[in-house]
């Protein structure tokens, strides 16, 4: 198997002008303007981003999209020292280190559980940087909603993918979780947040293709159906609506080898 790995490479200049959703200014690197009708917003001295200017949301020209799934916010994602956005705002608990995983609501911390059940897959990357990474909900104590994320294997998840809907396994501690995607009302934003909760996803359908895991909706034409981005410190899984291995967001890697595995424990 090939492995791929990406970063986008940014050009620093007084005169550079970054397109929508680009990182435009940090730490250790200068500050940058946006194109027209964009503005560049600092969330931390680690990462701006060029979104949206207030005046700049066009009417609609035609029928009207369908209402964005409803993203999980308060204020914005904090990802370890890095704050990553898109369109839409969000929040996720913060990560924290823990061979523990939580339920829902305000269920109890439980255990997870090392040995895979029947019926029940891993799932995990098999490209660097995130070799063998498990997918799950971001480790911590607090509630869902949760970020997905690649972690340790000693935290992984089990899932089963039933209708069209990708399920982990609560082990009958709490409500079992499905991985949602977030809808966004542009429909050429580069790449979707996802997070687990007790409510089903409503945007898009999730499939194997082979033992790879895809996303598909029919209102994004996507290149690659097995895209994904993993993004920040925290590795969080993004969908990827544009074509693997291009104009890759900053802070992010491109992943299409994201699968399922069965074997009887998450090997390192």
């Amino acid at each position: 198997m090939r492995v791929f790995s990406a970063v986008l490479l940014l050009t620093a200049g007084a005169a550079a002008q970054r397109g929508p959703y680009e990182q435009c200014g940090g730490t250790g690197r200068p500050d940058e303007s946006c194109s027209a009708g964009w503005q560049c917003t600092t969330y931390n001295p680690y990462y701006a981003q060029c979104v949206p200017a207030a005046t700049s949301a066009p009417a609609p020209t035609s029928t009207p999209a369908p209402s964005p799934t409803p993203v999980p916010s308060s204020s914005q994602l904090i990802t370890s020292s890095r704050v990553i956005t898109t369109l839409t705002t969000v929040t996720t608990p913060p990560s924290i280190t823990t061979s523990t995983q939580a339920g829902s609501g305000s269920g109890p911390v439980v255990p997870t559980p090392t040995t895979l059940q029947s019926g029940w897959y891993w799932i995990r990357a098999v490209a660097t940087p995130n070799y063998r990474s498990y997918l799950q909900p971001q480790p911590t104590s607090t509630p869902v909603p949760r970020a997905a994320v690649l972690a340790n294997s000693k935290t992984a998840a089990q899932f089963q993918l039933t209708s069209g809907q990708l399920i982990q396994n609560n082990f009958g501690n709490s409500p079992n979780l499905y991985l949602n995607v977030e809808n966004p009302t542009d429909k050429t934003q580069r790449r979707l947040r996802t997070w687990f909760d007790t409510t089903p996803n409503t945007y898009g359908t999730f499939g194997w293709q082979g033992d790879t895991l895809t996303w598909t909706v029919s209102d994004i034409n996507r290149p690659n159906s097995a895209a994904w981005l993993v993004c920040g410190d925290s590795k969080e899984v993004f969908i990827n609506t544009g074509a693997f291995l291009w104009d890759t967001p900053a802070g992010c890697f491109d992943h299409t080898v994201i699968h399922s595995y069965n074997g009887a424990q998450a090997d390192v």
